[in-house]
């Protein structure tokens, strides 16, 4: 997944949304076994796609508070 902007989260619907969060979440899965195999090239991946699951949460937080 590419890197996405909080402008481009924005846009989309709950459904995208919910379907990126997954997306995002079972790559932090494979990222994580990788570590733990040692087969983890870019270490940096991790935060990048912990970052982009914090901000999708963060939008859709405030969808359901507004």
């Amino acid at each position: 997944m590419a890197r996405t902007k909080v402008k481009d989260i924005r846009e989309c619907s709950a459904d995208e949304l919910a379907l990126q969060l997954r997306e995002l979440k079972q790559e932090a899965l494979n990222l994580r076994l990788q570590q733990a195999t040692g087969q983890l090239e870019n270490s940096a991946r991790i935060r990048i796609v912990r970052r982009q699951v914090a901000r999708i949460l963060t939008i859709t937080s405030g969808r359901k508070s507004a």
